[in-house]
């Protein structure tokens, strides 16, 4: 497994300090995030899943923690949309370049709005994809807001 990906291309350019940690990445796990989280041996709190989302039919990257859901009307509030839906799973790669499990909210192939649960904040580290199956990269949160030039909301259900 290569542990340059775009993602972790686009943290090196932005002068991030981060680490990589790789992990067995099981594809028919119910969830992709705290089946990651278990294999770090982290709190899913701290292990954060990336999900693609349109709002008003315009793509937006929604970061929260892994053992939490997304409330489309919060997420649609916060960045000032009238309605949200997760976006299909062939379209979310499309648009990020990334594969369903291996979507970063880093070095995708244009950049979108992105949003970022606010309690995530909180953490003194936090994990998120490093841009493929099985890959993670753990960096301040405060980093993932910066660099990805998140908007910070509260978006859980």
């Amino acid at each position: 497994m290569s542990k340059v990906t775009p993602a972790t291309r686009a943290l090196a350019a932005a002068d991030v300090a981060f680490t990589v940690h790789a992990y067995d990445y099981d594809p028919d796990a119910e969830s992709i995030g705290l089946q990651a989280a278990s294999a770090l041996g982290e709190n899913p709190a701290r292990v954060l899943k990336t999900l693609m989302a349109l709002v008003d039919g315009k793509p937006v990257c929604v970061i929260v923690p892994s053992d939490q859901e997304v409330s489309m009307k919060k997420l649609a509030a916060a960045v000032s949309g009238k309605s949200a839906q997760m976006m299909k799973p062939l379209e979310a790669e499309r648009v990020t370049g990334f594969k369903v499990g291996g979507i970063s909210p880093f070095g995708q192939r244009k950049p979108v709005r992105t949003v970022i649960e606010q309690s995530a904040l909180a953490h003194d580290y936090v994990y998120l994809n490093g841009g493929q199956r099985g890959l993670q990269v753990r960096l301040k949160p405060a980093d993932v807001r910066d660099v990805s030039k998140a908007v910070a909301a509260d978006v859980l259900a």
